[in-house]
Formats: structure tokens, C-alpha cells, sequence
């Protein structure tokens, strides 16, 4: 099955160019939304995370405390792996469910790690690079999210730099053009791709 691996680093833009493609009637599985229902009040990562991480990092509602265990990962990397080990098989297999139940022309995955998780690179047909620069990248987590400047800086060194992406990318779309620029470049890019998805 044709697929696409939509990435971009924190801030890129990729959930405004993931909406304009299912605007377009493409599937979007989002990997960041998947682990988010994994972690929520009822998730069935919630107790496999409070077994090894503790039953503090469980905020009383019964969603997993993100600030507590933000501040963890990016401070040990064994823990970081830990998590990893825990939500990505889990991810895994409700992308899985989600593109085989998927009705769209074409399924995306946005995957905001998929230079730095490897397998994923195996995973899809093509690798859409949203990009801009890190300043934007900054600048736009600061006020959506209300971090501080070394917090977005801290984010950023754990990810792929901006150039490794780019090396990766078969598409790109540039996310500091204005918005009508940007849906343009998602429209030509949603037609190539629906030719793709016929002839595989």
C-alpha cells in the first residue's frame, strides 16, 4: 500500500499540513495523538508506566504526568529508552489497526521522530519533510505552549537537525510561507501522490 511518513521537528507546522491533506481526503494517523490516547485516564500504557516509573509519575486523574516525565527523559537517557520501549510497540500497533481501517485516498503518518526511530523510514513509500527554521521552530512552541527558550532548546537537541531531515526527505514543504503558498504546495503534492497511490 502507498503511504507517507509526514515529519518535521517541534513547531514545523505538520499538524496544519497533515489537516490541509485530510482536507484533501487523505488518512492521517498521527503518532503524537496515538501516544497521547496511550497515556490518557483508562490508556493501556498508564500501568505499564506506573509499574516501572512509579505510580507518581500518574497524575490522580489517571493520565500520565507529562511535565514530570518530560523533565525525566530529557535528564536520563535510560529512562527516555524505557519509555520508548514502552509506547512504541504500542504506537506501532495501533498505526497498524488505524491504516488497515483507514478509507482515504492514502494513508499519512505523521510521525514527528521518524528520522531518529529508524524502522519508520522502512515503513513508508515516501518521507515529507515539513520545514523552517529553527527560530520559527522556537519561536511558534513558545507562544502555542508557553516554554521557555532553553526548554525548546533542550526539545530540539534530542531531535534530528534540520539538515539530517532534509537529507531524508523525498518532498519538502516550506512552513514559513504564508498559508495560501502552503496549501498550493500541499495541492501538487496531493495529486502526485494520488497518482502514486493508483499506480501501486
Amino acid at each position: 500500500m502507498f503511504n507517507i511518513g509526514l515529519t518535521g521537528g517541534i513547531g514545523s507546522g505538520k499538524t496544519t499540513v497533515a489537516n490541509m491533506f485530510a482536507d484533501l481526503g487523505a488518512s492521517i494517523i498521527d503518532t503524537d495523538l496515538i501516544a497521547h490516547q496511550l497515556t490518557q485516564t483508562g490508556g493501556i500504557a498508564i500501568p505499564i508506566i506506573a509499574d516501572y516509573f512509579g505510580a507518581d509519575f500518574i497524575n490522580a486523574d489517571g493520565t500520565m504526568n507529562r511535565p514530570k516525565m518530560r523533565q525525566l527523559a530529557f535528564s536520563d537517557v535510560a529512562a527516555k529508552k524505557q519509555l520508548e520501549n514502552i509506547l512504541h510497540p504500542l504506537i506501532r500497533e495501533q498505526c497498524e489497526a488505524q491504516a488497515k481501517a483507514a478509507s482515504g485516498v492514502y494513508p499519512i503518518f505523521v510521525v514527528p521522530l521518524l528520522i531518529e526511530s529508524g524502522d519508520w523510514s522502512a515503513r513508508v513509500k515516501r518521507i515529507l519533510v515539513v520545514d523552517c527554521d529553527q527560530e520559527t521552530q522556537i519561536t511558534r512552541v513558545m507562544q502555542r505552549n508557553h516554554f521557555e527558550r532553553t526548554q525548546v532548546l533542550s526539545i530540539l537537541s534530542a531531535q534530528a537537525s534540520r539538515d539530517e531531515r532534509l537529507a531524508h526527505a523525498d518532498d519538502i514543504i516550506n512552513s514559513m510561507a504564508d498559508l495560501s503558498q502552503v496549501r498550493s504546495e500541499v495541492e501538487i503534492l496531493h495529486k502526485k501522490y494520488l497518482n502514486f497511490a493508483i499506480s501501486t
